[in-house]
Formats: structure tokens, sequence, C-alpha cells
């Protein structure tokens, strides 16, 4: 299991693409795989709206990571339990914003939210590597 503290910040958003490469290359999961690539692609996401959406100022968000039996969970909560991501529709061709979740639920093979101590909320999704 991987879990660290990240700032909310765009940084650390990129900090938490960056780590989960690293730890998937620790598990014996290729640099530039298909499935380090999707990896990368839903804690961008997920890190991302922790971070648009979930920010609370001073406090930060966690990336979990966890690899058994050919699947990896990956774990991101912040501090906005109110803030419950969904999918509401697709959005229009010249939007600027609202395919994020779109993608995590075509490329996750299961995704979700939970509720934590309060303030918090998780989103997780599951994917096979």
């Amino acid at each position: 299991m991987f879990r660290r503290r990240i700032a909310a910040t765009r940084r650390g958003a990129r900090l938490a693409r960056l780590l989960s490469i690293q730890q998937l290359a620790e598990w014996g999961v290729p640099r530039g795989s298909d499935a380090s690539d999707t990896a990368a692609l839903l804690v961008a996401e997920l890190a991302a709206n922790a971070v648009v959406h979930g920010r609370v100022p001073g406090r930060a968000f966690e990336l979990g990571l966890r690899l058994r039996a050919g699947v990896l969970r990956i774990e991101v909560t912040d501090a906005r339990a109110d803030k419950r991501p969904v999918i509401t529709a697709t959005p229009s061709p010249d939007a600027e914003s609202g395919r994020g979740l779109l993608l995590v639920a075509a490329m996750a093979e299961r995704w979700g939210v939970v509720e934590g101590a309060a303030p918090r909320k998780t989103v997780w999704v599951e994917v096979g590597v």
C-alpha cells in the first residue's frame, strides 16, 4: 500500500501523477506501458478534481495506491464531502470542462465515492494492470 499526503495545488496534482508512475514502476509495472499510462491518467484526473473541487485552504489531499491480484485501486481523499462528484450529462462540444468523470468511468473497471470522517470523502477507481 502506498499512501501520501500532497498539497492541494496544481503542482500537487502533477506530483500525484508522477508519484503513481514511480510507485507502479517499483511494483513492476513498467513506465510507458498501457497500465502505467492509464493509471497516470486516472490519478491526474482525480487529483485535479481534488484540487479544483475538493480544496479547502490549508488542507492537503491524500493519494492511495494498492496493487493486489492484478487490480490497481487508486484512492484520492479530499476535504470536501459536500462536493460529491457526479456525472450529469455529456458536455457540449465547446465546453471547457465536464469530461473528467466521463473519462474516469470509461477507463476504470469500477469507481465510486465513499464518505469518510467529516468533512472528508474518497473517490476511488479500480483498473486491471
